[in-house]
């Protein structure tokens, strides 16, 4: 089988450096070239990787590399439709962040476009490839556990802002700026819009929709972000199963431009934890629990040492067999937009402080 030949745009996401490794040692991938935001982003690009041809524009990108097979939208989630349309115009493949667009217009319009140029357009969520989570399902789908009762999920994580300040940026990060709730001077765009895996994995586990949501947000631990950066969501499927979901940025940080050992104030970088309830058991799951911590050097903080398999592996080897064998991907736009029309019900309860129906 060819490499598959295959670019990125962008490079503002906190994800991009996750696909420095994966892109330039996994066999199935040529990395031909990378376009980049803005000048800081392309020096901490140029003093990361060599031999990658970097561009100023996605277009100068495009046109001087007219091999590229599939791009990587590494960027902010207000210019994926721009480039989901660069794209699918001229038939190359997409794989996006986990955040398409929170526009439900936009996102019809990213969904036309895909079928109307037959691309694969594949949606990041590296967790349906954790291996705990994966292990997880297995066992509920065994019946183990009996009839699924509740499931409870945290997603928290320290704050990006810093490091990729367009997602202190509603305009960048929600697409426009909405204000929270009437007499609140915060607006959507900030924790809730990190972390939608939570949001995707109680469909998954469960095989249910939503369908009932209430949610609170609490004062900012981060006074100076104008963004929510800690709330819970409660509600019920329409199997039955409650749930209660935290999608928080509840871990502290260091402010550092470039994230690296010594970020995490706390002793983790990031918590996903499942707790699904049966009727015959209960399976309580920590998905980065293999990881090991120590509280040594820089600044006496707790640093993380990676040893889980890394979620990318898997992400990419299946994106790569979804174009090469022309596969609709399991998280594509239409499965994905029920999780983001859920994510804006969220934010509708917290305006009116209230459960939304759905």
């Amino acid at each position: 089988m060819n490499r598959l030949k295959i670019a990125m745009m962008s490079m503002t996401h906190g994800h991009t450096r996750k696909y420095y490794q994966v892109l330039k040692e996994n066999p199935k991938l040529e990395w031909v070239a990378v376009s980049t935001a803005n000048d800081e982003v392309r020096r901490i690009f140029k003093n990361s990787v060599d031999g990658i041809p970097c561009y100023d524009s996605d277009i100068e990108m495009l046109d001087a590399h007219p091999e590229i097979e599939a791009v990587v939208l590494a960027s902010e989630n207000c210019e994926h439709l721009r480039q989901m349309k660069l794209c699918a115009e001229r038939g190359i493949h997409i794989l996006s962040m986990k955040i398409p667009t929170f526009d439900m217009d936009e996102y019809d319009q990213m969904i036309e476009l895909v079928e109307k140029h037959d691309v694969i357009c594949q949606i990041e969520l590296e967790l349906h490839y954790n291996p705990v989570v994966r292990r997880m399902k297995e066992i509920s789908e065994s019946g183990k556990l009996g009839n699924i009762l509740s499931f409870k999920a945290t997603n928290t994580t320290l704050s990006p802002v810093w490091a990729f300040p367009w997602q202190g940026m509603p305009e960048k990060s929600y697409g426009k700026r909405v204000p929270l709730r009437e007499g609140d001077n915060r607006f959507r765009g900030g924790a809730l819009c990190d972390h939608p895996h939570i949001f995707d994995l109680i469909r998954e586990i469960t095989g249910s929709e939503f369908d009932t949501v209430y949610a609170a947000v609490a004062p900012n631990i981060r006074p100076d972000i104008e963004e929510e950066d800690m709330l819970n969501v409660v509600g019920r499927m329409k199997n039955g199963v409650v749930f209660s979901l935290d999608p928080s940025w509840s871990n502290m940080e260091e402010r550092l431009k470039v994230p690296g050992p010594g970020w995490e104030v706390a002793p983790k970088r990031m918590e996903v934890n499942l707790i699904i309830n049966g009727e015959k058991g209960t399976l309580m799951t920590d998905c980065f629990g293999p990881n090991t911590y120590h509280n040594g050097a820089p600044n006496d903080r707790y640093t993380v040492n990676y040893t889980y398999f890394d979620e990318w592996v898997g992400l990419i080897d299946e994106f790569v067999d979804n174009i090469r064998l022309h596969r609709l991907p399991k998280i594509n736009l239409r499965r994905h937009r029920e999780t983001i029309r859920v994510m804006n019900a969220i934010y509708e309860s917290i305006r009116i402080g209230d459960s939304v129906n759905l």
